[in-house]
């Protein structure tokens, strides 16, 4: 094993979980600690690690950042020869965006290596072959999951539950639950006051609320469309909808229909 750093193989690290499946994919730290103990057992010098957390593998790669400064250190970096990953679905479960992701390394002449799956490279038809169908696999898994995840939702939202999300204001969730909250609630209350009694316009409403400080659900500022959301969102007169289902839930009315 090389010791001297003038031939040490160097790498950068690219670890990723996402909200929903941390439990599978193993936490930010225990991804790192695995590229560091592979570095250390092969005698490669690991120069940086790049982390997404709590974001998602799909297509939409602009809510990666961390993938994004990754590539943009890499046409800079000549003296490292390629990514380490911990699994190959860190890197993307999709499999079209694995070989579009692959490709670009090979473009400006890197390597992707796995812990998990080794021997990655794409000259070998035999290992493309074996890293294609591992990328399906991956795929169909996170298509099953997301199947039964919605099943679930859907399913729940029939029976009048919450089939979750980041709750309005007016509301929290308990036990898995959407509750009102009655400090919310009051706002939301004033904002259809404002609008139906007093006829004020969506700009007026969102100023005087802003004047006075008055947080968003986000703790953020009015603005038109936000107070339209509001007055347009049935929540609020006791309908819950979700994927073509909606219940009526009295016990969550805010305001009249």
């Amino acid at each position: 094993m090389a010791t001297d750093n003038q031939t040490r193989r160097r790498l950068v690290g690219y670890c990723r979980v996402s909200t929903d499946n941390q439990k599978e994919e193993g936490t930010i730290e225990l991804q790192e600690r695995a590229l560091q103990e592979y570095a250390e057992a092969n005698g490669v010098d690991l120069v940086r690690v790049f982390t997404d957390e709590a974001v998602s593998g799909s297509k939409d790669l602009e809510r990666r950042p961390a993938l994004s400064e990754l590539f943009s250190f890499l046409e800079t970096a000549a003296d490292v020869s390629g990514v380490l990953v911990f699994k190959l679905d860190r890197l993307a479960r999709d499999l079209y965006i694995q070989e579009h992701l692959i490709k670009k390394l090979e473009a400006i002449g890197k390597v992707l290596l796995s812990i998990k799956e080794p021997n990655l490279e794409s000259s070998d038809p035999m290992r493309k072959a074996f890293r294609q169908f591992m990328g399906i696999v991956s795929e169909l898994e996170k298509a099953f999951i997301a199947m039964r995840l919605s099943g679930g939702r859907i399913n729940k939202a029939r029976k009048g539950g919450y089939a979750g999300g980041a709750p309005g204001l007016g509301y929290k969730v308990k036990n898995k639950e959407l509750t009102v909250d009655e400090g919310q609630a009051e706002t939301v209350r004033r904002i259809f006051a404002l609008r139906k009694k007093d006829g004020r316009s969506l700009h007026d409403i969102a100023r005087t609320l802003n004047a006075e400080n008055v947080p968003t659900a986000r703790g953020g500022k009015w603005y038109a469309g936000t107070v339209r959301y509001i007055l347009e969102n049935a929540v609020y007169s006791g309908t819950l909808a979700y994927s073509g289902q909606s219940t009526t839930r009295s016990d969550l009315a805010l305001v009249m229909a």
